[in-house]
């Protein structure tokens, strides 16, 4: 089997690439920590501005305590060409009532499902980026990605 030549990549389409993942992964995965341990799972963001990212989550879930302990956390986004997107960030609640507002009312399933913004499981975290990479297949390696 003859080794695969990545194409090279422009620098200045790194940010068009990188959305362009974006667009195309409906589930990445997100990882956190459980103390020492690693966790990862896949989300379904309800909202992406630029490398900003928006999730849904239930106060229930493991990943709550587990983001209010370390709020440092991981996304990887990958389409189907294996290109990857990963993107750094800190993990916040949205406390801000347009933004949940904004993100409730474009969200007919967090609607059916939650039957109320004001529902108490409901918690909606902002990642905010602090590195993004970029990987095209059989590159292997990251290009950074300008924020």
């Amino acid at each position: 089997m003859t080794k695969p030549s990545p194409e090279p990549i422009n620098p200045d389409r790194l940010v068009e690439l990188s959305r362009a993942v974006l667009e195309s992964d409906r589930f990445p995965c997100l990882a956190t920590n459980d103390g020492d341990q690693p966790r990862l799972r896949p989300v379904s963001p309800v909202k992406t501005d630029g490398f900003t990212v928006y999730i849904g989550n239930l106060r229930r879930y493991a990943k709550t305590a587990e983001i209010a302990a370390n709020p440092k956390v991981e996304l990887c986004y990958m389409d189907e060409g294996h290109n990857q997107v990963r993107i750094t960030g800190v993990a916040e609640v949205v406390t801000e009532r347009a933004v949940l507002q904004e993100i409730w009312d474009a969200n007919p399933l967090l609607q059916q499902f939650l039957g109320d913004l004001d529902n108490p499981e409901f918690v909606l975290y902002r990642v905010r980026p602090n590195r993004v990479r970029y990987m095209q297949e059989w590159a292997l390696e990251y290009y950074e990605v300008p924020l």
